[in-house]
């Protein structure tokens, strides 16, 4: 007979002993995982946390889900390859790679903005 986990582990290995535990257990972190996952990606295209918080909702999925820890494995390759190719790129790649970013974020929120019916450029106008 194998060694009860301690902690957090023998808990959630307790819950899934019985099948309803099990299926009680894939459902609330389906459910958390999802939100998460769905939050994020909202939230990617604004400036501020939106792929930590994809990348954390797809960490809860895999605690229970094979096809999210697949995800997440293949998410944290792109993510590497990606940083490591910027780090191998010059500084004129870099700076380009910046503006467009900031050039990026800037449109969205400022469409985003335009989209409630709040404009900026009138706010600022104001203040000059």
């Amino acid at each position: 007979m194998p060694a009860r986990r301690s902690g957090v582990h023998g808990w959630l290995d307790g819950i899934r002993s019985s099948r309803t535990g099990a299926l009680t257990l894939k459902i609330v972190i389906g459910t958390i995982g999802g939100i998460m996952v769905v939050g994020g990606l909202i939230m990617v295209p604004f400036p501020g946390p939106g792929w930590l918080v994809v990348f954390a909702g797809l960490a809860v999925l895999a605690t229970e889900f094979h096809w999210a820890h697949r995800v997440l494995e293949f998410g944290k390759r792109v993510l590497h390859a990606w940083t490591e190719w910027y780090k191998r790129q010059g500084w004129t790649i870099r700076i380009i790679v910046l503006i467009v970013t900031a050039a990026t974020a800037t449109a969205i929120v400022y469409l985003g903005c335009r989209t409630v019916g709040i404009d900026l450029l009138m706010l600022a106008n104001r203040f000059i």
